[in-house]
């Protein structure tokens, strides 16, 4: 009879996760704590564990902290694995849901990857420098380039990835932040 840790290390050594979701910004790949967690499901099952992700508020001075519990667990012993995120509070072009929801995701996505030694540095979410290395273009306002940001950040994406990829003017951000 196979223990939890055999368990565990069937899916480690065994687990696929595609990167299906795209970051228009960083023109990149990455995966999803969605991703993993569809990834596991045939392990569960097969090897009869349960795989669940847990949340807790630790703190909320100065911004809210919270901790993500990855646990894989057979019904009588449990392994788990934790991530630590902080919520930007002052993230501009989301709603206070979204900013708590990212935050959530990204730490659900590390506590998962902890959990299921996910190696980040083969990850574009880590290594990607968003075009650093070479000069940003301006974003110019009223430019395709600006409609698609204006885009982004409606969807609930982040002035700073916008900031990444472009070099914004004061007029242009505030455009782009006040929807």
């Amino acid at each position: 009879m196979k223990t939890i840790n055999d368990k565990l290390a069937i899916i480690q050594t065994q687990f696929k996760s595609k990167k299906s979701r795209f970051n228009a910004f960083g023109k990149y790949y990455f995966r999803s704590a969605e991703d993993i967690l569809e990834a596991t499901k045939p392990f569960l099952i097969e090897l009869g564990v349960t795989v669940t992700v847990k949340e807790k508020l630790l703190s909320t001075e100065p911004f809210p902290i919270m901790e993500m519990t990855a646990t894989i667990s057979d019904g009588e012993n449990a392994i788990h694995a934790n991530s630590i995120v902080g919520v930007d509070l002052e993230q501009k072009g989301m709603q206070m849901p979204q900013k708590f929801g990212s935050s959530s995701s990204y730490g659900k996505k590390y506590a998962l990857g902890n959990l299921f030694l996910i190696d980040d540095t083969a990850d574009s979410d880590a290594s990607n420098t968003h075009d650093k290395s070479t000069p940003k273009k301006a974003l110019v306002s009223d430019s395709d380039s600006f409609n698609k940001a204006k885009e982004y950040i409606k969807k609930g994406g982040s002035i700073d990835d916008i900031k990444g990829k472009y070099t914004l003017t004061k007029d242009v951000e505030t455009k782009l932040t006040t929807l």
